[in-house]
């Protein structure tokens, strides 16, 4: 039986007991009373359909004359995954009673010995793996900031029995888990919002987050991370475009570090008249990216001036600066782009404002829509409808007016304290406990903003999908990953090859279609000079998304011959980068460079796989034996070395066992291409 088909009769029956109202999995607290799903309620709706994908249920049920709650649950025949949001609406006329305690997810997976396997947030903890025994002690992670994916992160692998569950929290704001293991299963609480404690007005509905799902048979890590790969790739990523057609690897491309001119970030430093030298440079070079990186720096600051350097404290009016690029200039490069099958994506910040009064005076922005908390830093309501509106209006036009292919969104500050003087202000104004009620409106408002700029892109032939970014990885939760992908999954991966392996080495599990930096220096802003990137530096960067930064006609060093090779070699085994992971050695932190690091992908499918090994700068062992999980016993492989060109034929048995690979020099590595004959 295949791996996906393991769990199905098992995932199936949990789905049957979800479409029961007493077995939901979710409690919370109304009117004083507790509530464990929805048993005993007056039951309004129940729904079930079947669709291309499995199965949808709806449950709606009485809470009191005004109030009613709400389960929306879908299940995937094809892999047993299965997920539900819990949703609380007044359709009354008056004030709720107040709701409070809600657990997005309180539930009990049946078995012993409970192990829970995972990795932490962005940030200090760069994607940590661990793994723990919850024999030894109950779990609990928790996120505050309101930028769900940094320093914790909502993705868990729970062990259970003879099997286990891969659970995913989508909700980009706060929340926790815990894990504890009973005597015969392991008991899970989750929170999304952890603030509420509120009433509903008339008219009024607040969300959990989306909770996910998915069942699998056996306790080995590899099967499980496979399983959840190929699921997310085929039914939780977004689309390219209105047609549907999947989303493949592709390459972008920054300037900004190409104009000779000085630059703080982003691409603060372009003008009208540094794109073009740079295009022609790589079309002579025949290097072709697919996506054009245009990042901050490219707008008037609220009072209408150019912004030289500060494109952090001047952001809010999404009007190109036309000292910059007049008379139709980024337009002109944009159609050059496409008239070479490049596209063009550009960076906006909707979630933070600078200057408020000058950007009410000249851009028609209310001064009452910005919440200042946390020193200087001004929060945007986009809880508030007429806010998320007037953002939704300037972003698109300037995407229109430019024909922008993409949005790419960034988020540098946290919102929560934000949330709470909303929350302040609500109790103020109506005498009526509103804590929480904030966050709630501007999660639900910001997943909207997402929706109508996709729409947007999706109606004028754009790419209908777009690029995720909160200061580097701190919005990767599942439901925005419905929408975005990671161009970039930390800005932190804009350093040294050793952080960028371990990141691979932990991240890849969890969101398979991501990217990093190719470049290797100390510090994130730093350029990268010379030569250019390494075979080393380069194989370490290779993922789904390969970001190519550099000074392409200003480094007179840069060895363009070096480029087309590792950006080609990248190319010839980007279709493997989705197909199944196998990390081959110990997860190693980012200062830990004793080691070898190993990867593996593999199409069961075709038979192709790749190998790419790492001796790393500090490793004294020359000689790695690469034991490969997929290798069929009786089956026979050629295993092919990219760089001595050496072709061997190999039994699985041996390559189960061990393959050995040598390298004499340490920071160096190997790629293997390996065929199933």
């Amino acid at each position: 039986m295949s791996r996906k088909n393991t769990a199905l009769l098992l995932a199936q029956d949990a789905f049957e007991r979800l479409c029961e109202p007493e077995s939901i999995p979710v409690s919370f607290v109304y009117a004083e009373k507790q509530y464990h799903g929805l048993g005993g309620l007056e039951v309004l709706e129940k729904t079930i359909a079947q669709t291309p994908k499995g199965t949808d249920c709806r449950i709606r049920a009485a809470l009191d004359a005004n109030v009613q709650a709400i389960v929306e649950a879908s299940y995937c025949a094809e892999f047993g995954q299965m997920e539900y949001t819990l949703y609380f609406e007044n359709t009354g006329s008056a004030p709720s009673e107040i709701i409070r305690d809600v657990y997005a997810l309180d539930a009990r997976f049946a078995g012993r010995d409970g192990v829970l396997r995972g990795i932490l947030g962005d940030h200090d903890n760069a994607y940590r793996a661990y793994e723990s025994d919850l024999a030894k002690g109950d779990v609990y992670y928790k996120s505050v900031s309101g930028r769900a994916t940094h320093v914790v992160f909502p993705y868990f692998d729970l062990v259970h029995g003879d099997g286990g569950s891969m659970i995913a929290i989508g909700w980009a704001g706060t929340w926790d888990a815990l894990f504890m293991q009973g005597p015969d299963c392991v008991e899970v609480k989750a929170k999304t919002c952890l603030y509420l404690k509120t009433v509903l007005l008339p008219g009024e509905k607040v969300r959990t987050g989306l909770i996910v799902i998915l069942p699998y048979s056996g306790r080995n890590a590899d099967d499980a991370a496979n399983l959840w790969r190929e699921w997310f790739i085929k039914y939780n990523m977004p689309r390219a475009n209105a047609q549907g057609d999947l989303i493949e690897p592709f390459s972008t491309t920054m300037w900004a570090l190409d104009t000779g001119l000085p630059n703080s970030d982003g691409s603060i430093s372009e003008r009208h008249f540094t794109w073009k030298p740079t295009l022609d440079k790589l079309l002579a070079e025949g290097i072709h990216h697919d996506f054009r990186w245009f990042d901050a720096g490219w707008y008037f600051d609220p009072a209408g001036n150019t912004v030289e350097k500060d494109w952090w404290g001047t952001i809010g009016s999404w009007e190109l600066d036309t000292e910059k690029w007049p008379d139709g200039s980024l337009r002109e490069s944009v159609d050059a782009c496409h008239a070479v099958g490049m596209k063009t994506f550009v960076w906006f910040e909707p979630e933070r404002v600078t200057h408020v009064d000058d950007l009410a005076k000249n851009y028609g922005y209310k001064p009452e829509w910005g919440i200042t908390a946390g020193g200087k830093v001004i929060t945007n309501n986009i809880g508030d409808e007429e806010c998320l509106e007037w953002i939704y209006q300037r972003i698109t036009k300037m995407m229109k007016e430019n024909d922008i292919d993409l949005y790419r969104e960034d988020n540098n500050s946290n919102p929560v304290e934000a949330w709470g003087i909303l929350d302040h202000n609500e109790i103020v104004k109506t005498g009526l406990m509103r804590a929480g009620i904030s966050e709630n409106k501007c999660i639900c408002g910001h997943y909207k903003l997402w929706d109508k700029i996709l729409a947007f892109c999706a109606e004028n032939g754009k790419c209908t999908f777009l690029d995720s970014c909160a200061s580097g990885g701190g919005r990767n939760d599942i439901e925005s990953m419905r929408r975005s992908i990671p161009f970039l999954r930390s800005d932190a991966d804009r350093t040294t090859a050793a952080l960028r392996l371990s990141m691979t080495a932990s991240f890849c599990k969890w969101i398979p279609f991501h990217g990093s930096a190719t470049k290797e220096t100390e510090h994130e802003l730093v350029a990268e000079t010379g030569q250019g990137s390494s075979t080393y530096v380069s194989r370490a960067s290779f993922l789904p998304v390969m970001n190519y930064q550099a000074a392409y006609v200003h480094n007179e060093n840069l060895d363009y011959d070096l480029y087309r090779a590792n950006f080609n070699e990248w190319k010839s085994v980007r279709h493997l980068l989705t197909k199944d992971l196998y990390v081959l050695t110990p997860w190693h932190h980012r200062l830990n460079l004793m080691g070898w690091t190993a990867f593996a992908y593999d199409d069961p499918e075709s038979g192709e796989s790749v190998l790419l090994a790492f001796r790393m700068e500090d490793c004294r062992e020359d000689t790695f034996a690469a034991k490969f999980p997929f290798a069929e016993p009786g089956r026979q492989y050629r295993v092919t070395n990219a760089d001595t060109g050496e072709s061997v034929t190999v039994d699985g048995e041996q390559l189960a066992a061990g393959y050995a690979i040598t390298l004499p020099e340490p920071k160096s590595s190997a790629l293997l291409r390996i065929w199933r004959l």
